[in-house]
């Protein structure tokens, strides 16, 4: 991945990366990116589900879709993801913070025609939500496929963001008899919901009773 201006950590560089491990782990933790775009001069931010290959980001939805629309042209267009795992409390109003993972990424996308490419595409976006769902599933169908785009975000730059730890105060606050330290935040999974016309035989896969170990 290049590195330029753009996808330079300005503010607290130190928590920065560009390290492509790093990016590639926070993304395969991630569920939903938040892309931006400029139409005519309108900005958008529109949230989408994702999956990951490589240096390359697979989103898609229906082929109506303004925003998978536009960037098949080719626009330039932002990407980012965020997982909060803590809020940081503080002694002070001013520190408070959060303790996070975030990605910015940059680049341009592509449709895929290829009728294998797209249902293998899609097939990523799948594992990345809930592995082993797609063997279990029917696979799209020839019209399924050709009422869904399917965009090919190829990543040319970009960078992670980091915060760990406990708060930080100034110096004077730390005897303040104030509580302070970090209340941890996490999803995690609830109690399965069956669907009311589940088929008699159908038992519950292994990959849904056990997601909580994924994350």
């Amino acid at each position: 991945m290049n590195i330029t201006e753009r996808s330079e950590v300005r503010r607290l560089p130190k928590r920065g990366s560009h390290d492509e491990a790093i990016i590639h782990r926070i993304l395969d933790a991630g569920f939903i990116a938040h892309i931006g775009f400029c139409v005519d001069g309108q900005p958008f931010v529109i949230p989408t589900l994702y999956g990951r290959s490589e240096n390359a980001l697979f989103v898609h939805g229906s082929a109506a879709s303004r925003m998978l629309r536009q960037l098949d042209k080719g626009i330039p267009a932002c990407v980012t993801v965020t997982i909060v795992d803590g809020l940081v409390l503080a002694r002070s109003a001013f520190h408070h913070s959060m303790n996070y993972r975030s990605v910015v990424a940059f680049g341009t996308a592509r449709k895929i025609e290829d009728a294998a490419k797209k249902t293998e595409a899609l097939r990523v976006v799948s594992e990345h939500l809930i592995a082993g769902r797609w063997d279990d599933v029917r696979e799209p169908n020839e019209k399924e496929l050709k009422g869904t785009t399917v965009l090919e975000f190829t990543i040319e730059e970009a960078s992670a963001k980091v915060r760990t730890g406990p708060p930080v105060d100034d110096e004077e606050d730390y005897g303040l008899p104030v509580w302070a330290g970090v209340l941890p935040l996490m999803m995690t999974p609830g109690e399965v919901v069956p669907d009311e016309q589940l088929h008699p035989e159908a038992e519950l896969a292994g990959y849904v009773r056990d997601y909580g170990k994924r994350l």
